[in-house]
């Protein structure tokens, strides 16, 4: 089609949630509840990290940007999809749009980069706990969480630098937010770089982490195996219960979204897992780190004592 003969939008209607017009307070009650768990929850992750020097490791160092991410991440589209379910009109601005799907790519991705390092920090500490400090130094931690950004960054960039060259022919959204894949079905414009490009940054942010993950907890599994005793293994899974917990909810999600694509026709079935990993997920995140952690549970219990000591 010639581009004289396209139209552009200068913005979009989101349709939101399907939620039927009496229930919209309950659910902008348990949504609303659940983003303040999500918000709270991860920056007191990051306040009990900050302040106890027991959890001033890798680990934890990794885990607090997690904490960030998932905060960033959960406000990128909740807030909007909260305002909307209180409005008649759910128009977003095409700049607000883009910097929407923007934001939602670049921190979906840096997630993705994140539980790669934690991975490669627990196969370090499990295959290798006598060199654990010497390869786990602060600066190699402080480049892989550098390196995630960037590439994140990289990322993100890309797909909204090809979206910005397509022309819209529509401008109706049946979705809570603006992702890319819906953004690309209303597009009047030839869009085959643009899924050339997801498939291949798609392989590199998502894809590839979960090699590399699935690779380090077979080498954690085949030393867990040869530890003689039961004491043993248990510390061994004990360390790796909280990331793998954290595993199964992110790429679950994001699997089901994208690698069963003969289940999308049902726009229901992708809203609900796009509410699993953007509301549901970076919630239970600070659920499984602080009840699941020893030593989360120690600092909390640490900075409770503290609290109640000084309001006495």
């Amino acid at each position: 089609m010639r581009r004289e003969n396209q139209s552009s939008v200068s913005q979009f209607l989101l349709l939101g949630l399907p939620i039927p017009p009496g229930q919209q307070g309950v659910f902008f009650t348990l949504f609303l509840g659940m983003y303040l768990i999500t918000v709270l929850g991860n920056l007191l992750i990051i306040l009990l990290i900050r302040l106890d020097s027991r959890l001033h490791t890798p680990m934890y160092f990794f885990l607090s940007h997690l904490a960030f991410t998932d905060v960033c991440f959960s406000s990128v589209t909740v807030p909007k999809m909260l305002k909307d379910m209180h409005t008649k009109y759910k128009f977003i601005p095409y700049a607000g749009c883009i910097s929407q799907m923007y934001f939602f790519i670049f921190f979906t991705d840096l997630d993705s980069f994140l539980i790669t390092s934690m991975a490669y920090d627990r196969y370090v500490a499990i295959c290798h706990p006598l060199q654990y400090t010497t390869i786990m130094r602060r600066e190699l931690c402080v480049l892989l969480v550098a390196v995630s950004w960037i590439l994140s960054c990289a990322s993100s960039l890309s797909h909204t630098l090809l979206l910005t060259q397509l022309s819209f022919c529509a401008n109706t959204i049946p979705h809570f937010f603006c992702d890319l894949g819906a953004l690309l079905k209303l597009s009047c414009s030839d869009i085959s770089l643009n899924e050339l490009v997801m498939f291949t940054v798609g392989v590199v942010v998502i894809t590839l982490p979960f090699i590399c993950i699935l690779v380090s907890y077979g080498y954690i599994g085949a030393t867990i195996l040869r530890v003689p005793s039961t004491k043993g293994i248990c510390k061994a899974l004990s360390t790796c219960g909280s990331h793998l917990s954290v595993v199964s909810l992110y790429y679950g999600a994001i699997f089901g979204q994208y690698l069963f694509p003969t289940l999308s026709n049902f726009i229901d079935k992708d809203i609900i897992v796009a509410l699993m990993y953007t509301v549901v997920t970076p919630m239970l995140n600070p659920f499984i780190y602080s009840l699941r952690n020893r030593a989360m549970k120690k600092a909390l219990g640490k900075l409770f004592s503290k609290v109640t000591f000084f309001s006495q």
